[in-house]
């Protein structure tokens, strides 16, 4: 065993000693079912962004746009490349590029490796960095440098510059398939854009008042509204407008965070930044605190991914107005070993 202490209201251990996957595990062949029951229309909605959307690094300094660039041949551009060049009777012509990607830069899956915690998991007073199920940092989730407590976390080179999750990687959403049914909560349908910190009171407001039946086994998406203003900006995100407008979860609601617990949901999405309000309102007690409280209750606690700055609007007025709030959600990530998150293009077929 990892760990001797896990934390409280954590489910570490619960589908095994070596699990990686976390609550997805709830995802077995009838839910996938219940979802391909949800099918009568024969209508898809993509579900993601533009993968160029925000557009610019407004929203998070470290993350940049995608860049596209063409490979190489002998040094020259693979675009429009005439094979006849070096086979005089061929009549091809080829075009291949690659991309500098920022995995979570725009419509996203996060996976358990993305946020974790110091927290005494050995349980001899000293708390370690962990994650999900009392993976390790620098052992498990390995980077470039390593940070102490003992020196006030200053960075140690450990040689290399690259990055990998030996564990808890995003390829275990991918070969899981994230695929089952589900459950739309419109909160712009009653709150409009307004800003609004959403707790347990409001969600529980809506669901009632939409008639929402969420089980064991759904993946529960939000609609905030961020994502289609954030469209209307072509790419030139307003942050003052961005932060003054739209729903977002409130993290430090304890009785929000014991119904996504007591839910049984598999995953939880969103069509905004973080899913929860950043920088979330201070702590009720003074003392150590998590500053995504919402994250460190669903990745760190729970194994519970987190989607973000999906796109939703076209579903979510073709479920109004045919009285439905569930779909089949296909969303798998990209099958990249290592990476703490994913692009992801979700399909909702109705």
């Amino acid at each position: 065993m990892r760990w001797n202490n896990r934390p409280e209201g954590s489910n570490w251990g619960d589908f095994g000693a070596d699990d990686q996957l976390g609550r997805p595990n709830l995802i077995g062949s009838e839910q996938v079912l219940k979802g391909a029951r949800e099918i009568r229309a024969g209508l898809s909605f993509c579900l993601s962004l533009p993968l160029d959307v925000p557009g610019e690094n407004k929203l998070n300094p470290r993350r940049h746009p995608p860049v596209l660039r063409p490979t190489s041949r002998d040094g020259l551009p693979y675009v429009n490349f005439p094979f006849a060049r070096t086979e005089p009777h061929a009549t091809d012509v080829i075009s291949d590029d690659q991309v500098l990607l920022s995995l979570q830069y725009s419509t996203q899956w996060d996976s358990l490796a993305h946020v974790g915690a110091r927290f005494d998991a050995d349980g001899d007073g000293v708390p370690e960095s962990v994650y999900y199920n009392g993976y390790r940092a620098h052992t498990d989730i390995v980077g470039p440098v390593e940070y102490r407590a003992d020196d006030g976390f200053e960075p140690h080179v450990c040689g290399g510059e690259h990055s990998h999750a030996d564990v808890l990687g995003i390829e275990n959403l991918a070969v899981k398939g994230m695929q089952g049914r589900g459950v739309l909560i419109d909160l712009v349908a009653h709150y409009g854009n307004a800003y609004r910190t959403i707790g347990y009171d409001d969600l529980m407001s809506v669901i009632a008042a939409d008639g929402v039946q969420i089980e064991r086994g759904d993946m529960l998406v939000l609609r905030t509204g961020f994502a289609e203003m954030l469209l209307a900006m072509n790419r030139q995100p307003d942050e003052a407008v961005l932060n003054s407008h739209c729903c977002a979860l409130d993290g430090r609601d304890e009785r929000l965070l014991q119904w996504i617990t007591d839910s049984g949901i598999a995953a939880l999405a969103a069509d905004n930044y973080a899913v929860e309000r950043y920088p979330a309102r201070p702590p009720v007690e003074a003392g150590e605190h998590p500053l995504l409280p919402l994250h460190h209750h669903c990745l760190f606690k729970l194994g519970l991914p987190l989607g973000e700055l999906w796109y939703l609007r076209d579903l979510a007025a073709w479920l109004r107005a045919n009285g439905r709030s569930h779909f089949m959600l296909t969303a798998p990530p990209l099958r990249l070993p290592g990476a703490v998150g994913s692009p992801v293009t979700p399909i909702a077929t109705v």
